[in-house]
C-alpha cells in the first residue's frame, strides 16, 4: 500500500514538502492509481477515473500529476518505497553481496509478478517517459541503487567500480522485467541473468 516516505529514506521527492493534508491526498491518488492498473493495466488509468476513485477534482489531480505517464511513474516509485521498508524489516539473509543483492532484486521481481497488468501500466509509463518526467524516473533509479547498496551492506562507500557494476545491474533487472512482461522470458530464465548480473560486484572492490 502506498505511504509517505519516511525521512530517513533517499530522495523521497515532492511527498517530503506537502502538508499532512496533502500527503494524504497524494496518497489516496496512489492507491486509486495502483488499484484501477492492477485491475485493467495502463488503458485502464484515467485521470477522470482516478480523481473519481480518489474523491479529488480533476484539476486537483492535474496539479499534483500533470499526465498518466508522471501519475504511474510516481506509483512505482511509491511501490518501490513501499519494497524498501519491507526490505529493512527483512533483509536479505544470502552469505554473499552477489547473492543478497540478487535475492533483493528477486523479491522485488515476486512483488511486481503478484499485479502483472499493475506491473505492466508501471513499466510502460517509465518506458514511454519523456524529459519532463526525468525527475520522477531519477527517483526511481536511485531509489533502486538504494535498494542494491542495503543489500550489499558495505561499510564502506562504495567505489566508481562498484557503482557502475550496480548500474549495470539496475539495466539487467529493468530489462528483464521487460521481457519477461512480454511473455519473453520466463521467471527461470529472469533469476539467471539478475544472478549472472549480480556477480559483477565479486569483480569489484568494495
Amino acid at each position: 500500500m502506498p505511504q509517505v516516505p519516511c525521512a530517513d529514506e533517499p530522495d523521497p521527492g515532492p511527498a517530503r514538502r506537502l502538508t499532512a493534508r496533502q500527503a494524504a491526498r497524494r496518497a489516496r491518488i496512489l492507491r486509486a492509481t495502483a488499484r484501477l492498473a492492477a485491475r485493467g493495466g495502463y488503458e485502464a488509468v484515467q485521470m477522470r477515473e482516478v480523481a473519481e476513485s480518489s474523491q479529488v477534482a480533476l484539476g486537483t489531480l492535474y496539479r499534483y500529476f500533470p499526465s498518466k505517464v508522471h501519475l504511474l511513474v510516481a506509483t512505482m516509485q511509491d511501490q518501490l518505497a513501499h519494497l524498501h521498508r519491507t526490505l529493512r524489516k527483512s533483509p536479505p539473509t544470502a552469505p554473499t553481496p552477489s547473492a543478497r543483492v540478487a535475492e533483493t532484486l528477486m523479491r522485488a521481481f515476486a512483488a511486481l509478478q503478484r499485479e502483472p497488468r499493475l506491473a505492466e501500466a508501471m513499466t510502460r509509463a517509465l518506458t514511454s517517459a519523456d524529459r519532463s518526467v526525468s525527475p520522477e524516473v531519477d527517483r526511481i533509479s536511485h531509489r533502486t541503487t538504494a535498494l542494491i547498496l542495503d543489500a550489499i551492506a558495505s561499510p564502506t562507500p562504495p567505489t566508481p567500480g562498484r557503482l557502475s557494476a550496480i548500474r549495470v545491474i539496475e539495466h539487467t533487472w529493468h530489462s528483464t522485467l521487460l521481457t519477461w512482461l512480454s511473455g519473453r522470458s520466463s521467471i527461470a530464465e529472469v533469476r539467471a541473468d539478475i544472478e549472472t548480473a549480480c556477480r559483477l560486484l565479486d569483480l569489484t572492490d568494495a
